[in-house]
């Protein structure tokens, strides 16, 4: 009897303060904090203090579960785990003890901050950091870093956060104090009700890691959070901007690893005082772009020697990879325009004509052909430049001196679909999702017009394209086979449209012509530069015209493009500078 007698004491005062200390955490748990407050020794300064806690973990949920209790007459310590549901999916888990005591009102949880967590002051509060982990750094092909980590500070206000240890109009008024200037001219009134009416922190401004530095003293007030970001910067300015501000943009999202996050103790002041969990970002691998430095710097060096707008595409023809995509700071203005500005190709087109034209068993490089001065087709009379005249010729000397009369001709000749067929077999007609840049390169409508597919013949008709569809153009020439153009490393293009073949024989008849455009046509100027093969192209626009060349030499397939640049010679002169600043054996 006497030994059953013990075991019922002790089973009733177990029961009661795990009772209590179970609808306590309860309480806290489904944020009643006036209820768990209550269920304390001093509610006054337990209900601001268990809101704190939830506010500085911007917590999602929360569970506590109690465990063993250790008796000691009127008071009992009952093991608590709290398990903490924060934003991203990220949990946090601790033990801590609660102690209770029994007075003459029942049994109650002595307040003490150990309630929460046993490493928590009484005027300390919990706060969760988030923090982006390293960026992937950027690279291109011949090893250099051109984009890498960089890092500021995002600065937050907690309207919570600053009522629960002072007031909210306090901490406005010394932030706006602070960082005024960066906050388009809120003042602390406006500052104040934005945060009071907000269940979450307001994102204010992004400043410099140096500058914080600077204010990090007086930034430490009540409601104000610092979280580090990583963002992705230039390493050099001058490569290739227009190209890698579209790729941080494109890749941003695929370029951080894991974010990590910290659970600190912070003093009033807002200094922590403590880091109760430290889970450190885990960066993504690196990014290789296609780029080539050297090839990217001579090719800028080239356009940016002109003052009109310029642009160049440089691509290895048998990859596709884009080795180079420079414009100088006039075509920069107006955006991507090497890749995205569609312009009429003029006699650079003469290729795909050529191909058209072989392909369809309608000539050769050596049939004779008409050029004229000037030629009658429908309602149309087409001239050469300058009316210039060479009489029946080899169709390889037309295309090396450039008769439109010879061209147009030729495509007279032709079904309304054979221009987009042979174009779309060398890479200009299909549509390309490039990872990492916007394109389009151009296109080749199937024209019935007789008259508008003459023009379309030696370029000035619906014929549009970028310096990246002729530089696709050139590419197919140099190796028979259309590329897929590519600019970062082990990220598929997808490509739309269609996409025929011609047939090898077609190229091995074009590139000849083409090399004879360098030796003895309107290219000459290019000449000392090796091996060059290429087409020049001067297309007629309102207000004057544009100069092209485009062509290949080695693995090197190129597009250059002057906006109203004039005459050919001038775009065959700044590829001639670019091959010439290439290092030797490119």
């Amino acid at each position: 009897m006497v030994l059953a007698a013990s075991l019922l004491a002790c089973g009733t005062a177990d029961h009661g303060p795990r009772t209590v200390a179970d609808a306590f955490l309860n309480d806290f748990a489904h944020r009643d904090f006036a209820a768990a407050a209550a269920r304390t020794t001093a509610p006054d300064r337990a209900e601001p203090f268990l809101a704190a806690a939830w506010s500085g973990l911007t917590a999602e949920a929360m569970t506590a579960r109690s465990g063993r209790i250790r008796m000691d007459r009127d008071i009992a310590d009952v093991d608590v785990t709290y398990t903490w549901a924060l934003p991203g999916k990220r949990e946090w888990t601790y033990p801590a003890t609660l102690t209770m005591g029994r007075s003459d009102a029942g049994w109650s949880v002595r307040w003490s901050s150990t309630d929460v967590h046993p490493e928590l002051g009484a005027d300390q509060r919990l706060s969760l950091a988030t923090f982006a982990p390293p960026r992937a750094a950027v690279n291109e092909s011949d090893g250099s870093e051109v984009m890498a980590d960089g890092t500021i500070v995002a600065i937050s206000f907690d309207g919570a956060a600053a009522a629960a240890q002072g007031s909210v109009m306090d901490s406005a008024t010394r932030l706006i104090g602070v960082l005024g200037a960066d906050l388009d001219g809120m003042s602390a009134q406006e500052l104040a009700e934005k945060a009071t009416a907000s269940t979450d922190p307001i994102q204010l401004t992004r400043i410099p890691v140096a500058r914080f530095d600077r204010l990090r003293d007086q930034l430490a007030m009540p409601g104000v959070i610092a979280a580090e970001q990583a963002i992705l910067t230039p390493r050099d300015p001058n490569f290739a901007p227009a190209i890698l501000q579209q790729v941080r943009v494109s890749v941003a999202d695929k370029m951080t690893g894991g974010s990590g996050w910290r659970i600190s103790v912070v003093n009033p002041n807002g200094l922590t005082a403590d880091v109760l969990a430290d889970h450190p970002a885990t960066p993504a691998p690196a990014i290789a772009l296609t780029l080539s430095r050297s090839v990217q710097d001579a090719a800028q060096r080239a356009v940016n020697a002109v003052g009109k707008q310029t642009m160049m595409v440089v691509v290895q023809a048998s990859t596709g990879k884009l080795l180079a995509v420079a414009q100088n700071p006039a075509a920069d203005r107006d955006g991507l325009l090497a890749t995205m500005g569609t312009y009429p190709p003029g006699s650079t087109f003469k290729m795909v004509t050529s191909a058209a034209g072989m392909a369809a068993g309608l000539t050769d490089p050596e049939a004779i052909v008409p050029c004229p001065g000037e030629i009658q087709i429908g309602s149309r009379l087409i001239p050469n430049y300058d009316r210039f005249a060479l009489g029946p010729v080899p169709l390889r000397q037309a295309f090396a001196n450039s008769c439109n009369t010879s061209f147009a001709e030729l495509a007279s000749r032709m079904g309304p679909s054979d221009l987009a067929h042979a174009a779309a077999a060398m890479g200009l007609g299909p549509t390309y999702e490039i990872p990492g840049i916007d394109s389009a390169p151009g296109s080749v409508p199937i024209e019935p017009d007789l008259v508008v597919r003459a023009e379309d013949g030696f370029g000035q008709g619906t014929v549009l394209s970028t310096p990246l569809g002729m530089a696709l153009v050139a590419a197919t020439a140099a190796t028979g086979k259309p590329p897929v153009p590519q600019l970062i490393n082990g990220r598929e293009t997808k490509v739309t449209g269609p996409r025929p073949e011609l047939k090898p024989e077609v190229y091995a008849q074009l590139r000849p012509m083409m090399r004879a455009v360098v030796t003895e046509g309107t290219a000459t100027s290019i000449s000392g530069a090796g091996p060059v093969f290429g087409k020049t192209g001067e297309a007629e626009v309102a207000g004057g015209s544009h100069a092209w060349f485009a062509g290949f030499r080695g693995d090197l397939a190129f597009a250059t493009l002057i906006v109203l640049g004039g005459d050919s010679t001038n775009a065959v002169n700044v590829t001639r500078d670019f091959l010439n600043l290439l290092p030797p054996g490119r």
